[in-house]
Protein backbone atom coordinates (compact mmCIF):
# COMPACT_ATOMS: atom_id res chain seq x y z
CA UNK A 1 0.00 0.00 0.00
CA UNK A 2 1.49 3.38 -1.05
CA UNK A 3 2.47 5.44 2.02
CA UNK A 4 0.94 8.53 2.80
CA UNK A 5 2.59 11.73 1.56
CA UNK A 6 4.08 14.62 3.00
CA UNK A 7 5.36 17.87 2.11
CA UNK A 8 8.70 19.14 2.59
CA UNK A 9 10.94 22.61 1.42
CA UNK A 10 13.98 23.78 1.31
CA UNK A 11 16.43 26.16 -0.08
CA UNK A 12 19.50 25.26 -2.32
CA UNK A 13 21.48 27.89 -4.32
CA UNK A 14 19.71 29.85 -6.07
CA UNK A 15 16.21 28.01 -5.46
CA UNK A 16 13.96 27.26 -2.84
CA UNK A 17 12.71 23.61 -3.56
CA UNK A 18 9.60 22.16 -2.60
CA UNK A 19 8.38 17.98 -3.02
CA UNK A 20 5.69 15.93 -2.05
CA UNK A 21 7.04 12.51 -0.87
CA UNK A 22 6.51 9.55 2.10
CA UNK A 23 9.80 10.27 3.93
CA UNK A 24 12.26 12.73 4.68
CA UNK A 25 14.48 10.31 3.18
CA UNK A 26 12.90 10.29 -0.18
CA UNK A 27 12.84 14.37 -0.38
CA UNK A 28 16.27 14.28 0.31
CA UNK A 29 17.19 11.65 -2.73
CA UNK A 30 14.62 13.96 -5.11
CA UNK A 31 16.46 17.16 -4.27
CA UNK A 32 19.95 15.22 -4.40
CA UNK A 33 21.25 16.81 -1.40
CA UNK A 34 24.80 15.37 -0.39
CA UNK A 35 23.49 16.12 3.13
CA UNK A 36 20.64 15.26 5.75
CA UNK A 37 19.33 19.34 5.41
CA UNK A 38 16.36 18.32 8.09
CA UNK A 39 19.14 18.41 10.42
CA UNK A 40 21.05 21.02 9.32
CA UNK A 41 17.83 23.29 9.66
CA UNK A 42 17.69 24.05 6.17
CA UNK A 43 14.67 21.92 5.29
CA UNK A 44 11.34 21.37 7.03
CA UNK A 45 8.15 19.54 6.27
CA UNK A 46 5.53 22.05 5.87
CA UNK A 47 1.36 22.73 5.50
CA UNK A 48 2.01 25.78 3.89
CA UNK A 49 -1.71 25.80 1.28
CA UNK A 50 0.76 27.46 -1.34
CA UNK A 51 3.46 24.37 -0.98
CA UNK A 52 0.49 22.30 -0.50
CA UNK A 53 -1.64 23.05 -3.62
CA UNK A 54 1.65 22.56 -6.00
CA UNK A 55 3.52 19.62 -4.57
CA UNK A 56 0.03 17.59 -4.29
CA UNK A 57 -0.54 18.20 -7.85
CA UNK A 58 2.25 17.09 -8.79
CA UNK A 59 3.81 13.96 -6.22
CA UNK A 60 7.61 13.43 -6.90
CA UNK A 61 8.52 16.02 -8.73
CA UNK A 62 10.84 18.80 -7.30
CA UNK A 63 8.93 22.25 -7.65
CA UNK A 64 11.37 25.40 -7.07
CA UNK A 65 10.94 29.28 -6.94
CA UNK A 66 13.59 32.15 -6.53
CA UNK A 67 15.25 32.10 -3.32
CA UNK A 68 13.55 33.92 -0.11
CA UNK A 69 10.65 34.97 -3.48
CA UNK A 70 7.04 34.22 -2.42
CA UNK A 71 6.18 33.13 -6.21
CA UNK A 72 4.42 29.91 -6.87
CA UNK A 73 6.22 26.84 -6.90
CA UNK A 74 6.93 25.67 -10.52
CA UNK A 75 8.59 22.19 -12.28
CA UNK A 76 10.86 25.63 -14.24
CA UNK A 77 11.36 28.58 -12.49
CA UNK A 78 13.66 32.13 -13.63
CA UNK A 79 16.78 32.68 -11.61
CA UNK A 80 15.84 35.48 -8.30
CA UNK A 81 15.53 38.67 -9.96
CA UNK A 82 16.96 40.25 -6.72
CA UNK A 83 20.29 39.01 -7.18
CA UNK A 84 21.95 42.67 -6.40
CA UNK A 85 23.96 43.62 -2.97
CA UNK A 86 23.87 42.06 0.08
CA UNK A 87 22.19 44.96 1.70
CA UNK A 88 19.82 45.53 -0.93
CA UNK A 89 18.57 41.80 -0.64
CA UNK A 90 18.16 42.34 2.66
CA UNK A 91 15.87 46.21 2.10
CA UNK A 92 13.95 44.10 -0.21
CA UNK A 93 13.60 41.65 1.66
CA UNK A 94 12.28 43.81 4.85
CA UNK A 95 10.26 45.84 2.44
CA UNK A 96 8.36 42.40 1.06
CA UNK A 97 4.97 41.94 2.27
CA UNK A 98 4.55 38.75 3.87
CA UNK A 99 1.51 36.22 2.83
CA UNK A 100 -1.69 36.31 4.92
CA UNK A 101 -1.73 32.93 7.18
CA UNK A 102 -4.01 30.43 5.20
CA UNK A 103 -4.95 27.38 6.27
CA UNK A 104 -3.92 23.82 4.28
CA UNK A 105 -6.74 22.73 2.38
CA UNK A 106 -7.82 19.06 3.15
CA UNK A 107 -7.71 16.13 1.06
CA UNK A 108 -9.48 13.67 0.68
CA UNK A 109 -8.61 9.43 1.07
CA UNK A 110 -9.01 9.45 -2.27
CA UNK A 111 -6.69 12.36 -3.61
CA UNK A 112 -4.40 10.70 -0.91
CA UNK A 113 -4.12 7.69 -2.27
CA UNK A 114 -3.76 9.09 -5.91
CA UNK A 115 -1.52 11.41 -5.20
CA UNK A 116 0.79 8.51 -3.22
CA UNK A 117 0.55 6.43 -6.13
CA UNK A 118 1.45 9.11 -8.35
CA UNK A 119 4.50 9.67 -6.36
CA UNK A 120 5.42 6.03 -6.77
CA UNK A 121 5.02 6.35 -10.35
CA UNK A 122 7.52 9.73 -10.79
CA UNK A 123 10.11 7.78 -8.51
CA UNK A 124 9.79 5.08 -10.71
CA UNK A 125 10.48 7.43 -13.47
CA UNK A 126 13.33 9.18 -12.11
CA UNK A 127 15.10 5.57 -10.96
CA UNK A 128 14.69 4.65 -14.27
CA UNK A 129 16.65 7.49 -15.63
CA UNK A 130 19.18 7.47 -13.57
CA UNK A 131 19.50 3.60 -14.42
CA UNK A 132 19.83 5.03 -17.79
CA UNK A 133 22.30 8.03 -16.90
CA UNK A 134 24.56 5.17 -15.05
CA UNK A 135 24.08 2.61 -18.48
CA UNK A 136 25.31 5.90 -20.65
CA UNK A 137 28.38 6.52 -17.98
CA UNK A 138 29.18 3.00 -17.89
CA UNK A 139 29.11 2.81 -21.91
CA UNK A 140 31.00 5.70 -21.85
CA UNK A 141 33.71 4.49 -19.60
CA UNK A 142 34.06 1.73 -21.56
CA UNK A 143 34.51 2.98 -24.59
CA UNK A 144 37.31 5.02 -23.12
CA UNK A 145 38.63 2.31 -21.75
CA UNK A 146 38.81 0.21 -24.94
CA UNK A 147 40.39 3.57 -26.75
CA UNK A 148 42.47 3.81 -23.99
CA UNK A 149 43.64 -0.17 -24.27
CA UNK A 150 43.78 0.35 -28.13
CA UNK A 151 46.23 3.36 -27.59
CA UNK A 152 48.73 1.65 -25.25
CA UNK A 153 49.27 -1.08 -27.57
CA UNK A 154 49.53 1.12 -30.55
CA UNK A 155 51.87 2.63 -28.38
CA UNK A 156 53.67 -0.37 -26.84
CA UNK A 157 53.73 -1.95 -30.34
CA UNK A 158 55.44 1.27 -31.76
CA UNK A 159 58.05 0.93 -28.65
CA UNK A 160 58.82 -3.13 -29.40
CA UNK A 161 59.63 -1.93 -33.45
CA UNK A 162 61.81 1.07 -32.39
CA UNK A 163 63.80 -0.99 -29.81
CA UNK A 164 64.14 -3.72 -32.30
CA UNK A 165 65.32 -1.09 -35.24
CA UNK A 166 67.92 0.53 -32.39
CA UNK A 167 68.64 -3.01 -31.89
CA UNK A 168 69.55 -3.56 -35.54
CA UNK A 169 71.39 -0.46 -35.89
CA UNK A 170 73.67 -0.78 -33.37
CA UNK A 171 74.79 -4.34 -34.70
CA UNK A 172 75.58 -3.00 -38.15
CA UNK A 173 77.32 -0.16 -36.10
CA UNK A 174 79.15 -2.69 -34.47
CA UNK A 175 79.70 -5.10 -37.37
CA UNK A 176 81.08 -1.84 -39.74
CA UNK A 177 83.31 -0.50 -36.43
CA UNK A 178 84.97 -4.10 -36.53
CA UNK A 179 85.40 -3.82 -40.29
CA UNK A 180 86.75 -0.39 -39.81
CA UNK A 181 89.75 -1.67 -37.46
CA UNK A 182 90.36 -4.63 -39.42
CA UNK A 183 90.72 -2.52 -42.33
CA UNK A 184 92.85 -0.14 -40.23
CA UNK A 185 94.83 -2.84 -39.00
CA UNK A 186 95.54 -4.38 -42.46
CA UNK A 187 96.40 -0.54 -44.35
CA UNK A 188 98.85 0.04 -41.21
CA UNK A 189 100.80 -3.03 -42.22
CA UNK A 190 100.25 -2.52 -45.83
CA UNK A 191 102.21 0.94 -45.43
CA UNK A 192 104.79 -0.39 -43.01
CA UNK A 193 105.41 -3.30 -45.98
CA UNK A 194 105.37 -0.77 -48.96
CA UNK A 195 107.30 2.41 -46.84
CA UNK A 196 110.30 -0.34 -46.90
CA UNK A 197 109.97 -1.01 -50.21
CA UNK A 198 110.22 2.72 -50.92
CA UNK A 199 113.43 2.97 -49.00
CA UNK A 200 115.03 0.25 -50.18
CA UNK A 201 114.56 1.36 -54.05
CA UNK A 202 116.14 4.62 -52.77
CA UNK A 203 119.28 3.19 -51.29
Amino acid sequence: MARKLKRFQTSLGFYDLAIAAPTMKAALEAWGAGSNLFHQGVAKETDDPDVVAATMSKPGVVLKRPAGSNGRFAEHSDLPSDLGSGENRGRRARDRPKPAKRVAPKLSEREARKAAADFEKEQKRREAERRREEAARERNRERRERATAKAQAALDKAQREHANSAAAIQAEIGALEKRSRVEEDQWEKERERLQAVLRHARE
